[in-house]
């Protein structure tokens, strides 16, 4: 983590993930409306370290996600699944919320773009497996993100992801199967 920039909504996340990693840096975007001048900070300091993306897993974190994404296509991302990022009052969700160990999980198994083979899946890889224009893929999408902790993409997003993770037809078949026996 010492030569990322770790992308965060609030103070509470960083408060967080430094209980994990004290000496990491994180840039706080102060909730969903992102402003440019934070955007050209994160460009900024894309040029000499891996930007980070580790957002909420909620509406607004998916918002903040895709504005930096569109400026920064090849930052790396980290993911959470909502069910660990909800406040003892039920009330919020965040990474504020989330135990130690999976924050440092999640930093420690980032999406990272820099990663991303020749040999990986397609468009129409996805629409022979089902991911993609059939009934059950969008069902077959959430299964597998959640196994995945990948978040919850949409169809091109969701290729993007498991590329980055270099993930095979191999395993998605056997995912598939497994959703098939939920």
């Amino acid at each position: 983590m010492y030569n990322s920039v770790i992308v965060v909504e609030g103070t509470h996340d960083e408060e967080r993930i430094k209980k994990v990693y004290p000496d990491a840096f994180c840039i706080i975007t102060n909730g969903s409306e992102i402003s440019k001048e934070t955007l050209d900070m994160i460009k900024e300091y894309s040029k000499k370290y891996k930007i980070i993306i580790f957002t909420d897993p909620d509406s607004p974190g998916e918002r903040i996600r895709h504005k930096i994404l569109e400026v920064l296509p090849t930052a790396s991302e980290a993911f959470l699944p909502k069910k660990i990022c909800i406040s003892k009052n039920h009330k919020k969700v965040g990474i504020e919320h989330a135990p130690l160990e999976d924050i440092k999980e999640a930093l420690n198994n980032y999406l990272d773009k820099d990663n991303i083979k020749a040999d990986n899946l397609t468009n129409i890889d996805m629409m022979d497996l089902g991911l993609n224009g059939g009934i059950n893929s969008s069902k077959y999408r959430e299964y597998i993100s959640l196994k995945l902790n990948i978040g919850h993409p949409n169809a091109k997003t969701f290729l993007k992801r498991i590329n980055a993770l270099n993930i095979k037809k191999e395993e998605l078949i056997k995912l598939i199967g497994e959703a098939n026996e939920e």
